[in-house]
Protein backbone atom coordinates (compact mmCIF):
# COMPACT_ATOMS: atom_id res chain seq x y z
CA UNK A 1 0.00 0.00 0.00
CA UNK A 2 1.21 3.89 -0.86
CA UNK A 3 2.49 5.56 2.35
CA UNK A 4 0.31 8.50 2.98
CA UNK A 5 1.89 12.02 1.68
CA UNK A 6 1.03 15.04 3.21
CA UNK A 7 2.06 18.87 2.16
CA UNK A 8 3.97 19.99 5.19
CA UNK A 9 4.05 23.98 4.06
CA UNK A 10 4.17 25.75 0.66
CA UNK A 11 5.45 29.26 0.59
CA UNK A 12 5.51 31.57 -2.75
CA UNK A 13 7.00 34.74 -4.12
CA UNK A 14 5.04 37.49 -5.06
CA UNK A 15 5.00 37.78 -8.48
CA UNK A 16 7.22 40.53 -10.05
CA UNK A 17 6.77 42.21 -13.53
CA UNK A 18 9.26 40.22 -16.28
CA UNK A 19 11.17 43.56 -17.34
CA UNK A 20 14.23 45.31 -16.21
CA UNK A 21 13.01 47.28 -13.24
CA UNK A 22 10.77 44.38 -11.91
CA UNK A 23 10.41 43.70 -8.25
CA UNK A 24 12.63 40.49 -8.54
CA UNK A 25 13.96 40.99 -12.04
CA UNK A 26 17.62 41.53 -9.96
CA UNK A 27 17.16 38.07 -8.12
CA UNK A 28 18.45 35.08 -9.72
CA UNK A 29 16.73 32.19 -10.42
CA UNK A 30 18.64 30.21 -7.40
CA UNK A 31 18.01 33.35 -5.27
CA UNK A 32 14.67 32.71 -5.70
CA UNK A 33 14.58 29.44 -4.73
CA UNK A 34 16.68 29.82 -1.93
CA UNK A 35 14.50 32.69 -0.76
CA UNK A 36 12.01 29.73 -0.53
CA UNK A 37 13.64 26.90 0.80
CA UNK A 38 14.86 29.59 3.50
CA UNK A 39 11.40 30.39 4.42
CA UNK A 40 10.19 27.33 4.67
CA UNK A 41 13.15 26.02 7.03
CA UNK A 42 12.28 29.10 9.36
CA UNK A 43 8.55 27.54 9.03
CA UNK A 44 8.99 24.16 9.56
CA UNK A 45 12.48 23.88 11.08
CA UNK A 46 15.77 21.65 10.15
CA UNK A 47 13.49 18.98 8.34
CA UNK A 48 13.40 21.16 5.43
CA UNK A 49 16.69 22.07 5.10
CA UNK A 50 18.00 18.28 4.93
CA UNK A 51 15.63 17.03 1.92
CA UNK A 52 16.10 13.78 0.43
CA UNK A 53 15.14 15.81 -2.93
CA UNK A 54 15.07 19.46 -4.31
CA UNK A 55 12.57 18.97 -7.87
CA UNK A 56 12.64 22.17 -9.46
CA UNK A 57 9.85 22.94 -12.49
CA UNK A 58 11.08 24.94 -15.02
CA UNK A 59 9.85 26.21 -18.68
CA UNK A 60 12.86 28.47 -20.15
CA UNK A 61 16.05 26.29 -19.31
CA UNK A 62 18.40 28.29 -21.43
CA UNK A 63 20.39 31.01 -20.34
CA UNK A 64 20.25 31.99 -16.74
CA UNK A 65 18.06 29.27 -16.52
CA UNK A 66 20.33 27.10 -17.93
CA UNK A 67 23.05 24.25 -16.59
CA UNK A 68 20.05 22.61 -14.25
CA UNK A 69 19.04 24.79 -12.64
CA UNK A 70 17.22 22.78 -9.58
CA UNK A 71 20.81 21.39 -9.23
CA UNK A 72 22.41 25.21 -9.12
CA UNK A 73 19.46 26.15 -6.58
CA UNK A 74 20.41 23.26 -4.67
CA UNK A 75 24.03 24.47 -4.77
CA UNK A 76 22.90 27.89 -4.50
CA UNK A 77 20.83 27.39 -1.24
CA UNK A 78 23.20 25.38 0.67
CA UNK A 79 21.44 22.10 0.70
CA UNK A 80 23.35 19.15 1.98
CA UNK A 81 25.38 17.13 -0.84
CA UNK A 82 23.54 14.16 -0.12
CA UNK A 83 19.61 15.85 -1.34
CA UNK A 84 19.23 14.78 -5.17
CA UNK A 85 17.95 17.88 -8.03
CA UNK A 86 16.24 17.36 -10.27
CA UNK A 87 15.17 19.77 -13.10
CA UNK A 88 11.98 19.66 -15.13
CA UNK A 89 10.21 20.69 -17.58
CA UNK A 90 6.47 19.83 -18.34
CA UNK A 91 5.58 23.43 -20.13
CA UNK A 92 2.80 25.59 -18.00
CA UNK A 93 2.51 22.64 -15.19
CA UNK A 94 5.86 22.20 -14.27
CA UNK A 95 5.67 23.65 -10.77
CA UNK A 96 3.09 20.98 -10.24
CA UNK A 97 4.55 18.34 -12.02
CA UNK A 98 7.40 18.60 -9.69
CA UNK A 99 5.78 17.77 -6.51
CA UNK A 100 3.28 15.33 -7.96
CA UNK A 101 6.51 13.67 -8.72
CA UNK A 102 7.81 14.18 -5.06
CA UNK A 103 4.25 12.86 -3.76
CA UNK A 104 5.12 9.69 -5.91
CA UNK A 105 8.14 9.36 -4.19
CA UNK A 106 7.11 9.45 -1.03
CA UNK A 107 4.16 7.10 -1.47
CA UNK A 108 6.90 4.51 -2.72
CA UNK A 109 8.80 5.12 0.02
CA UNK A 110 11.74 6.29 -1.92
CA UNK A 111 12.31 9.29 0.12
CA UNK A 112 11.02 10.60 3.73
CA UNK A 113 10.67 14.68 2.59
CA UNK A 114 11.02 16.21 -0.40
CA UNK A 115 11.35 20.52 -1.59
CA UNK A 116 9.00 20.54 -4.41
CA UNK A 117 7.85 23.74 -6.73
CA UNK A 118 9.01 25.87 -9.87
CA UNK A 119 10.80 29.44 -10.39
CA UNK A 120 10.94 31.41 -13.54
CA UNK A 121 12.79 34.81 -14.10
CA UNK A 122 10.65 35.35 -17.39
CA UNK A 123 12.92 39.09 -17.44
CA UNK A 124 16.30 36.92 -17.18
CA UNK A 125 15.08 33.90 -19.52
CA UNK A 126 12.59 35.47 -21.67
CA UNK A 127 10.17 33.17 -23.51
CA UNK A 128 10.76 30.69 -26.02
CA UNK A 129 14.28 31.63 -25.38
CA UNK A 130 15.75 27.94 -25.49
CA UNK A 131 14.87 28.62 -29.25
CA UNK A 132 14.00 24.96 -29.39
CA UNK A 133 14.01 23.43 -32.70
CA UNK A 134 10.17 22.04 -31.82
CA UNK A 135 9.02 25.71 -31.90
CA UNK A 136 9.78 25.82 -35.59
CA UNK A 137 9.72 22.39 -37.28
CA UNK A 138 7.46 22.43 -40.12
CA UNK A 139 8.45 18.54 -40.64
CA UNK A 140 5.79 17.30 -37.91
CA UNK A 141 2.10 16.99 -38.99
CA UNK A 142 0.05 20.29 -38.92
CA UNK A 143 -1.71 19.08 -35.78
CA UNK A 144 1.40 18.18 -34.01
CA UNK A 145 3.42 21.66 -34.61
CA UNK A 146 4.37 24.15 -31.81
CA UNK A 147 0.92 26.94 -31.99
CA UNK A 148 1.79 29.63 -29.38
CA UNK A 149 -0.56 29.41 -26.07
CA UNK A 150 -2.17 32.55 -26.86
CA UNK A 151 -2.94 31.57 -30.49
CA UNK A 152 -4.01 28.13 -28.93
CA UNK A 153 -6.41 30.30 -27.01
CA UNK A 154 -8.29 32.53 -29.85
CA UNK A 155 -8.22 29.13 -31.93
CA UNK A 156 -10.39 27.80 -28.58
CA UNK A 157 -12.64 30.25 -28.29
CA UNK A 158 -13.54 29.68 -31.86
CA UNK A 159 -14.45 26.24 -31.60
CA UNK A 160 -16.17 26.66 -28.05
CA UNK A 161 -18.21 29.36 -29.16
CA UNK A 162 -16.84 31.58 -26.30
CA UNK A 163 -17.94 35.42 -26.81
CA UNK A 164 -15.76 38.35 -25.75
CA UNK A 165 -18.18 39.34 -23.29
CA UNK A 166 -17.53 35.82 -21.44
CA UNK A 167 -14.30 37.05 -21.77
CA UNK A 168 -14.36 40.00 -20.15
CA UNK A 169 -16.14 39.07 -17.01
CA UNK A 170 -13.57 36.22 -15.93
CA UNK A 171 -10.97 38.92 -16.98
CA UNK A 172 -12.64 41.85 -14.32
CA UNK A 173 -13.61 39.35 -11.74
CA UNK A 174 -9.50 37.83 -11.26
CA UNK A 175 -8.43 41.49 -11.06
CA UNK A 176 -11.28 42.13 -8.65
CA UNK A 177 -10.24 39.29 -6.31
CA UNK A 178 -6.78 40.27 -6.40
CA UNK A 179 -7.16 43.80 -5.91
CA UNK A 180 -9.43 42.54 -2.74
CA UNK A 181 -7.25 39.79 -1.52
CA UNK A 182 -4.32 41.75 -1.30
CA UNK A 183 -5.98 43.42 1.96
CA UNK A 184 -6.42 40.43 3.26
CA UNK A 185 -3.81 38.74 5.65
CA UNK A 186 -5.07 35.25 5.36
CA UNK A 187 -4.68 34.93 1.73
CA UNK A 188 -1.35 35.86 1.51
CA UNK A 189 -0.20 33.88 4.87
CA UNK A 190 2.05 32.09 2.79
CA UNK A 191 3.46 34.44 0.34
CA UNK A 192 7.24 35.40 1.33
CA UNK A 193 8.85 38.84 0.88
CA UNK A 194 11.18 38.52 -1.41
CA UNK A 195 13.98 41.07 -2.00
CA UNK A 196 11.97 44.38 -1.84
CA UNK A 197 8.90 42.94 -3.19
CA UNK A 198 5.89 42.76 -0.78
CA UNK A 199 2.77 42.19 -2.83
CA UNK A 200 1.69 41.53 -6.21
CA UNK A 201 3.38 43.85 -9.05
CA UNK A 202 0.78 42.90 -11.75
CA UNK A 203 -2.66 43.46 -10.95
CA UNK A 204 -4.21 46.41 -12.52
CA UNK A 205 -7.00 47.63 -10.08
CA UNK A 206 -8.30 50.19 -12.41
CA UNK A 207 -9.53 47.58 -14.64
CA UNK A 208 -13.41 48.24 -15.30
CA UNK A 209 -15.96 46.48 -17.89
CA UNK A 210 -15.64 49.71 -20.18
CA UNK A 211 -11.61 49.26 -19.86
CA UNK A 212 -11.92 45.70 -21.04
CA UNK A 213 -14.41 46.23 -23.82
CA UNK A 214 -12.40 48.92 -25.25
CA UNK A 215 -9.03 46.93 -25.23
CA UNK A 216 -8.67 45.51 -28.95
CA UNK A 217 -7.79 42.00 -30.20
CA UNK A 218 -3.49 41.93 -30.12
CA UNK A 219 -2.75 38.23 -31.38
CA UNK A 220 -4.86 38.31 -34.47
CA UNK A 221 -1.26 38.52 -37.00
CA UNK A 222 -0.08 34.78 -35.48
CA UNK A 223 -2.88 33.20 -37.36
CA UNK A 224 -0.69 34.25 -41.00
CA UNK A 225 2.58 33.22 -39.01
CA UNK A 226 1.31 29.68 -38.10
CA UNK A 227 -1.02 28.90 -41.21
CA UNK A 228 0.90 25.87 -41.84
CA UNK A 229 0.13 24.11 -38.04
CA UNK A 230 -3.63 26.09 -38.22
CA UNK A 231 -3.88 24.19 -42.10
CA UNK A 232 -5.28 27.55 -43.39
CA UNK A 233 -7.97 28.24 -40.82
CA UNK A 234 -8.96 31.26 -39.73
CA UNK A 235 -11.11 32.65 -37.22
CA UNK A 236 -11.76 35.96 -34.99
CA UNK A 237 -8.97 37.09 -32.77
CA UNK A 238 -10.58 37.84 -29.29
CA UNK A 239 -8.24 38.10 -26.49
CA UNK A 240 -6.48 41.14 -26.31
CA UNK A 241 -3.56 42.08 -23.67
CA UNK A 242 -5.87 42.23 -20.74
CA UNK A 243 -7.16 38.74 -20.88
CA UNK A 244 -3.73 37.14 -21.06
CA UNK A 245 -2.18 36.43 -17.94
CA UNK A 246 1.37 38.99 -17.69
CA UNK A 247 4.53 37.47 -18.25
CA UNK A 248 6.21 37.95 -14.72
CA UNK A 249 8.85 36.52 -11.84
CA UNK A 250 8.19 34.48 -9.73
CA UNK A 251 8.96 30.83 -7.87
CA UNK A 252 7.34 28.63 -5.06
CA UNK A 253 8.16 25.08 -3.24
CA UNK A 254 6.72 23.00 -0.67
CA UNK A 255 7.99 20.68 1.98
CA UNK A 256 6.09 17.58 0.82
CA UNK A 257 6.67 14.34 3.24
CA UNK A 258 5.24 11.34 5.01
CA UNK A 259 4.61 10.68 8.40
CA UNK A 260 6.50 10.94 11.38
CA UNK A 261 8.28 14.36 10.67
CA UNK A 262 7.70 15.71 13.75
CA UNK A 263 5.75 18.72 12.56
CA UNK A 264 1.71 19.31 12.12
CA UNK A 265 1.32 19.04 8.05
CA UNK A 266 -1.18 21.68 6.57
CA UNK A 267 -2.79 19.10 4.20
CA UNK A 268 -3.13 15.08 3.50
CA UNK A 269 -2.73 15.00 -0.60
CA UNK A 270 -5.88 12.78 -1.54
CA UNK A 271 -5.14 12.01 -5.38
CA UNK A 272 -2.50 13.60 -7.86
CA UNK A 273 -3.17 13.43 -11.80
CA UNK A 274 -1.37 13.86 -14.72
CA UNK A 275 -3.36 13.84 -18.26
CA UNK A 276 -1.88 15.19 -21.89
CA UNK A 277 -4.26 15.94 -24.37
CA UNK A 278 -5.59 17.22 -28.29
CA UNK A 279 -2.39 19.51 -28.78
CA UNK A 280 -4.71 20.85 -31.59
CA UNK A 281 -6.84 22.03 -28.60
CA UNK A 282 -3.79 23.08 -26.80
CA UNK A 283 -5.47 24.20 -23.63
CA UNK A 284 -7.63 21.16 -22.56
CA UNK A 285 -5.45 18.70 -21.08
CA UNK A 286 -6.12 20.76 -17.54
CA UNK A 287 -9.94 19.67 -17.97
CA UNK A 288 -8.49 16.19 -18.09
CA UNK A 289 -6.63 15.89 -15.46
CA UNK A 290 -9.17 17.30 -13.20
CA UNK A 291 -11.80 14.81 -14.28
CA UNK A 292 -9.31 12.01 -13.82
CA UNK A 293 -8.18 13.15 -10.38
CA UNK A 294 -11.73 13.61 -9.04
CA UNK A 295 -12.39 10.05 -10.27
CA UNK A 296 -8.97 8.77 -8.05
CA UNK A 297 -10.57 11.10 -5.40
CA UNK A 298 -13.89 9.64 -5.29
CA UNK A 299 -15.07 13.14 -5.39
CA UNK A 300 -16.87 15.71 -7.22
CA UNK A 301 -16.80 19.12 -7.73
CA UNK A 302 -19.80 20.11 -5.76
CA UNK A 303 -17.30 18.64 -2.66
CA UNK A 304 -14.61 20.78 -3.16
CA UNK A 305 -14.50 23.86 -1.08
CA UNK A 306 -11.45 25.68 -2.88
CA UNK A 307 -10.18 25.66 -6.57
CA UNK A 308 -7.04 27.49 -8.03
CA UNK A 309 -7.79 26.75 -11.57
CA UNK A 310 -4.86 28.27 -13.62
CA UNK A 311 -5.99 30.90 -15.64
CA UNK A 312 -4.06 30.30 -18.73
CA UNK A 313 -5.78 33.03 -20.97
CA UNK A 314 -9.47 33.95 -20.01
CA UNK A 315 -10.81 31.73 -22.66
CA UNK A 316 -9.90 28.29 -20.28
CA UNK A 317 -11.27 29.90 -16.50
CA UNK A 318 -14.59 31.19 -19.20
CA UNK A 319 -14.90 27.32 -20.21
CA UNK A 320 -14.41 25.99 -17.13
CA UNK A 321 -17.13 28.36 -15.25
CA UNK A 322 -19.73 27.95 -18.41
CA UNK A 323 -18.95 23.80 -18.55
CA UNK A 324 -18.42 23.08 -15.00
CA UNK A 325 -21.25 24.87 -13.50
CA UNK A 326 -18.88 25.20 -9.83
CA UNK A 327 -19.92 27.63 -7.46
CA UNK A 328 -18.27 30.74 -8.41
CA UNK A 329 -17.36 32.17 -4.80
CA UNK A 330 -15.22 28.78 -4.73
CA UNK A 331 -12.70 29.36 -7.48
CA UNK A 332 -9.51 31.78 -7.62
CA UNK A 333 -10.84 33.21 -4.31
CA UNK A 334 -8.09 35.70 -4.32
CA UNK A 335 -7.65 36.07 -8.48
CA UNK A 336 -5.61 34.36 -10.83
CA UNK A 337 -3.23 34.43 -13.17
CA UNK A 338 -5.09 37.11 -15.63
CA UNK A 339 -4.29 39.72 -12.29
CA UNK A 340 -1.31 37.91 -11.53
CA UNK A 341 0.93 36.59 -13.98
CA UNK A 342 1.99 33.27 -14.55
CA UNK A 343 5.55 32.52 -13.77
CA UNK A 344 5.65 29.33 -16.11
CA UNK A 345 7.27 26.93 -14.51
CA UNK A 346 6.29 28.03 -11.29
CA UNK A 347 3.24 28.66 -11.50
CA UNK A 348 2.22 24.97 -10.26
CA UNK A 349 3.76 25.23 -6.91
CA UNK A 350 1.77 29.06 -6.04
CA UNK A 351 -1.24 28.20 -7.28
CA UNK A 352 -0.86 24.78 -4.41
CA UNK A 353 0.71 27.44 -1.73
CA UNK A 354 -1.95 29.52 -2.68
CA UNK A 355 -4.49 26.94 -2.26
CA UNK A 356 -3.59 26.35 1.22
CA UNK A 357 -4.45 29.56 2.47
CA UNK A 358 -7.54 29.62 0.72
CA UNK A 359 -8.27 26.37 2.31
CA UNK A 360 -7.01 28.02 5.74
CA UNK A 361 -8.82 30.64 5.44
CA UNK A 362 -12.27 29.64 4.53
CA UNK A 363 -11.82 26.44 6.95
CA UNK A 364 -12.90 24.22 4.53
CA UNK A 365 -11.57 20.47 4.10
CA UNK A 366 -11.10 19.64 0.19
CA UNK A 367 -8.64 21.44 -2.14
CA UNK A 368 -8.18 21.68 -6.07
CA UNK A 369 -5.37 22.86 -8.63
CA UNK A 370 -5.50 22.72 -11.98
CA UNK A 371 -2.80 23.47 -14.29
CA UNK A 372 -3.43 23.46 -17.89
CA UNK A 373 -0.85 24.79 -20.96
CA UNK A 374 0.13 24.37 -24.20
CA UNK A 375 0.14 21.69 -26.80
CA UNK A 376 -1.65 19.03 -24.41
CA UNK A 377 -0.63 19.30 -20.97
CA UNK A 378 -2.43 19.31 -17.82
CA UNK A 379 -2.21 18.61 -14.18
CA UNK A 380 -3.96 18.97 -10.59
CA UNK A 381 -3.95 17.40 -7.63
CA UNK A 382 -7.05 17.12 -4.65
CA UNK A 383 -5.66 17.71 -0.79
CA UNK A 384 -7.29 17.95 2.52
CA UNK A 385 -6.57 20.09 5.18
CA UNK A 386 -5.51 18.95 8.29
Amino acid sequence: MPHPVYLYDAVRTPRGKARPDGGLAALSPQELVRSQAAALAARCGDIAATPDALLLGCVTQAGAQGGHIALVSKLHAGLPDHTAAHSINNYCASGLSAIGQAVAKVASGEATHILAGGVESMSASHFLGDRAGFYTNDELPPRARFVPPVLGADRLAHAEGITRGELDAVALASQQKAAAAETDPALQASRITTGALTGEECIRPQTSPESLAAAPAAFGELQAQYAGALEGATFEPLHSIAHAPPICDGAGLALVGGEGLGIAPRARVIAFAESGGDPAASLTAGFAAMDKVLTRAGLALDDIDRIEFMEAFAVTIAKFHRDRGADPARINVSGGHLAKGHPMGASGAILTSTLLDALDACGGRYGLVVLTGAMGVGAAMIVERQ
